[in-house]
């Protein structure tokens, strides 16, 4: 929410690629796309009709396809002005206006204008979040995303509401504590803080046979509580970068005193 080549540089996160594209549409990678899109709207849809537990996994459907699209264009070298526009048109949809909606139907509309206040913050930092990335692309550090990319923040907020609504919490019971998290999440896209993206694996290496168990105990532990165990990765992955500025600013090296005059 995202935040490659047809659209996304990379998979799981938005914008334009730095590469020039060809003209043309091309159907196989923009089929992601739209799919993603289909996902963000049908979020909307059933957060509308109170359906929360649906929503809420519809954008991390969202999520898995904005990240396979960009990956599809790669392999298949069909990058495209076009995608790389459409996409961010549907990250826009389905990692901003989505996540902000479910929430505020969840557990916002009853706080009056902090509600709203609260979701549109979301969502704007959304935008300005997508705006940037396609803007500082071509100097950005490719190892760190600056700020919350906005698919992690907007699975944060559907993570959210997925725990809720999995354990029969009404929202008006965990309201003020939505309203913190949409806030964190919102204005997380926007800071500078640095979140490592990941960019720098190459998955065409040999691993040692270790990652592979630590691989397989990771899908283990997801399939014992999803909508728990999901939320509290992100929640982490959402907290790492203010961790990451706080030990750079204690690591940081003082300069040396200077020589006393004799």
């Amino acid at each position: 929410m995202t935040p490659g080549p047809d659209r996304e540089p990379d998979p799981g996160e938005e914008g334009l690629s730095a590469k020039p594209r060809r003209r043309g549409i091309f159907l196989l990678p923009n089929l992601f796309t739209t799919g993603a899109l289909f996902a963000g709207f049908f979020a909307i849809v059933q957060g509308m009709n109170g359906r929360f537990e649906m929503a809420a996994v519809a954008i991390f459907i969202a999520m898995i396809l904005d990240g396979l699209d960009g990956r599809v264009a790669r392999m298949t070298n069909t990058q495209s002005a076009f995608g790389a526009e459409y996409d961010s048109l549907s990250d826009m949809v389905s990692f901003g206006v989505a996540p902000a909606l479910v929430m505020y139907s969840f557990a916002l509309q009853d706080m009056g204008k902090l509600g709203w206040i609260a979701a549109f913050v979301y969502c704007v930092g959304a935008a300005l979040r997508l705006a940037r990335f396609n803007t500082m692309l071509a100097v950005q550090d490719k190892r760190w995303f600056m700020g919350l990319p906005s698919p992690a923040a907007a699975t944060l907020v559907a993570g959210f509401v997925w725990v809720m609504a999995d354990n029969r919490v009404q929202g008006d019971e965990v309201s003020w504590l939505a309203w913190g998290l949409t806030l964190f999440a919102g204005l997380t896209m926007i800071t500078s803080l640095r979140f490592y993206s990941g960019k720098d694996i190459n998955l065409k290496k040999s691993v040692p046979f270790v990652i592979i168990v630590l691989v397989a105990l990771g899908f283990g532990l997801v399939s014992v509580d999803p909508p728990i165990v999901l939320f509290l990765l992100l929640l982490a992955y959402g907290l790492s970068g203010y961790i990451y500025w706080l030990k750079r600013r204690l690591t940081r090296k003082r300069p040396d005193a200077l020589p006393s005059e004799k």
